[in-house]
This record gives C-alpha cells, sequence and structure tokens, in this order.
C-alpha cells in the first residue's frame, strides 16, 4: 500500500487544535511509522503544538476515548458525561460521553472515568473488540491472562482478528501501558488487511491478507479473498476470507485463519473450523486423537517439496489424515507452507484434490 504522507498535521490535544507542519519526532524508522502514518493522514491521530506526535509516550482514557471518537465520527462537542470526574469543561467531555452512550467505553464502580490515567493493554483489548466487529475468537493460553479476568474473552477475539498477537514468551501483559504508537497500530489493524499482515507469529503459516489466493479443487477454481464483510444473512461478519468459484454465482462462504502459538486452523465463520497444525512442527506429532468427529491428524514429514502450478515449494510441512471405518474418506494428505497455508491436498490413491495455481 503506498505510504500516506504526513502534511499539514492538525493539532488536538484534549481538544485543543492548532496546524502543525509534519511529525518531528516519526522518523520512518520507527517500528509503527506506517500505521501512525496512516491515522495521521485519516485525522484518527493528531499531534501536539511543538510538532511532535510522541510516538512512545504512554496513551491516557481520554485520550484514547477522543482517537476513538474521532475513527467513529461521533460528535465530540464538550458536554456533560456520566462520569464524575469528567465535567463539561473537559475539553475531551463530549467524545468520551460519546462513546461511553455507545457502550465502547466504561468507568470504574466508583463512577469515575480516570482520563489522565494510562490505559492498559487488558482495557484496550476491551475497546477494540467492541469497537470493531470480531465475531470468531481464538484459544490462547497467556501464562498472564486468567479466565476470570475481565478482558479474557476480549484478548481471545482480537488475536483472532489479527490484530495483536501478545509477546513471543507467551505473555499478553494485561496491566502494562499502551503507547500512542502501539495504540495507533492496533486501530490500523482493526481498520487494514495490510496492517494485520504484521500481527503473526515468527514463522507464520497465515496468508497474505493483501493478495487473492486461488486453488484448483475436483468442484472448480476457488477465489479466496481477504475483504470486509458487515454482515452475512443477519449475522456480523466482519473481516473474512471469502470463496467464490469461477462460473457459479450461487457459490459463496465466508471463512477463517486463526493462528496463535500453539496451533493454526481453518475454519468457516459460525461454523466449524479445523486445526490444520498444532506448534511446534515435529515431525510424530498427531492431534484429534480423542474425538470421534474428526479423523487424527499427524505430522509425517517436513522440509517437503511440493510442487504447484503457483510455484514449486521447497520447505513444506506434510501432514496425514488417517482413515477411520466410520469415516466416508480414504484418508489424505496435505501440505502447509509458511505464508501460503495449504498449498497442496492429495487423497490417498494420489489424486490431488486441491492445489494453488494463482496468486494475485
Amino acid at each position: 500500500m503506498k505510504k500516506l504522507s504526513v502534511v499539514a498535521v492538525v493539532l488536538l490535544v484534549f481538544g485543543l487544535a492548532a496546524p502543525v507542519q509534519g511529525a518531528s519526532d516519526l522518523p520512518e524508522s520507527h517500528g509503527f511509522y506506517e500505521e501512525m502514518d496512516y491515522l495521521l493522514d485519516r485525522g484518527v491521530l493528531q499531534g501536539y503544538p511543538d510538532g511532535t506526535v510522541r510516538p512512545d509516550e504512554e496513551v491516557t482514557r481520554g485520550e484514547a476515548a477522543i482517537m476513538i471518537g474521532r475513527l467513529k465520527e461521533f460528535d465530540g462537542t464538550q458536554r456533560a458525561t456520566e462520569f464524575s470526574d469528567v465535567s463539561a469543561n473537559q475539553a475531551a467531555s463530549g467524545y468520551i460521553a460519546a462513546a461511553a452512550e455507545a457502550g465502547l467505553i466504561q468507568g470504574h464502580t466508583d463512577g469515575t472515568y480516570r482520563p489522565y490515567e494510562s490505559i492498559t493493554r487488558g482495557d484496550m483489548a476491551i475497546i477494540l473488540e467492541r469497537l470493531f466487529i470480531v465475531p470468531f475468537r481464538a484459544d490462547v493460553s497467556f501464562t498472564d491472562v486468567s479466565q476470570n479476568m475481565r478482558a479474557y474473552e476480549p484478548i481471545q477475539m482480537i488475536v483472532a482478528a489479527n490484530i495483536t498477537n501478545g509477546y513471543t514468551n507467551n505473555t499478553f501483559r494485561p496491566h502494562q501501558a499502551v503507547t500512542r504508537s502501539q495504540f495507533s497500530a492496533f486501530l490500523a489493524r482493526g481498520l487494514e488487511p495490510e496492517f494485520k499482515n504484521d500481527a503473526t507469529i515468527e514463522n507464520s503459516y497465515l496468508r497474505d491478507k493483501t493478495k487473492t489466493h486461488i486453488y484448483d479443487t475436483p468442484y472448480g477454481v476457488e477465489h479466496h479473498t481477504y475483504n470486509y464483510v458487515p454482515t452475512r444473512n443477519t449475522l456480523e461478519v466482519g473481516y473474512v476470507w471469502t470463496i467464490t468459484e469461477e462460473g457459479n454465482p450461487d457459490f459463496l462462504v465466508d471463512t477463517v485463519e486463526i493462528e496463535t502459538r500453539e496451533y493454526y486452523s481453518f475454519g468457516q465463520a459460525y461454523s466449524e473450523s479445523y486445526t490444520d497444525l498444532k506448534y511446534p512442527i515435529e515431525i510424530g506429532k498427531t492431534w484429534y486423537e480423542d474425538t470421534r468427529y474428526a479423523p487424527p491428524r499427524k505430522i509425517t514429514a517436513t522440509g517437503v517439496t511440493v510442487e504447484t502450478p503457483y510455484r514449486t515449494f521447497t520447505d513444506a510441512v506434510e501432514v496425514t489424515v488417517e482413515s477411520r471405518p466410520a469415516d466416508m474418506d480414504n484418508g489424505f494428505t496435505y501440505y502447509m507452507v509458511e505464508g501460503f497455508g495449504e498449498v497442496k491436498q492429495v487423497e490417498a490413491d494420489g489424486t490431488v484434490s486441491r492445489e494453488l495455481i494463482r496468486v494475485e
């Protein structure tokens, strides 16, 4: 995606605006430059009177409400709020009131909002889950997130939506304060597929969300396109991989890819999904051993060379699905590649039942 230029950035510090020329402290080398640039261009993120955006400063709860309000185009006119510590004469009061009325933010049990406190990663997860349509969740076991936490379910959901993936030591750090650049990155990932590509684990098998992946199957040629679907059949959907079939206008399926540091799964929105890989990748690793609803799957080889019409892959993971007397099929093998997910599936008799033919 073409970078959006940062010019004539409008100032707003809790409602006090003044023009500035560029952001002097946001170099292109900053890890979240593009995300902040994107939000600056949209007017969601704004700067300070001295021409800075202070990417590494912590975001206050009031500033978070302002950014959410600008994103949702709420009326930010100052007014009374439901919170005892946010009066009508406070510059952020209009956005805080509007965001609370929309159910996007909440105060504390003592009736305060505490607008000058830094927002935490746990509170951020709660807000983002409300802000964006995320009708599915990941089963991820962060060592510092317990099921009795208010943020537990929202964290699972924003991981599934590729808004965040936690830290490499399997922590989420729900009580850690969020910086302006981090908050910008999370918002940008909720809005743009390109930025979702950055919220992946190391050596991810998730596909590039900015491209269409095309597969040949016995039933026709399928196009998998990542797109935003507000609703489908009255159900909220959000960002999903929509599958269409060449020459068949009636075929349309919304699917989801979910990846944590424990597994990769693929399935239909509001329906079943299957774990295609278990991490870490190890030959002999088997799953679905204790269920009658899915045949066992086993990693049978790594570093496999697989030829497809699209290209020859040289580092595929081979997964064999066992046949069982109660199953309708005779088993099959599929091949997973980093950055492409499943690239080929072969039935037990050697028939190719699915393969990647183009990426556009």
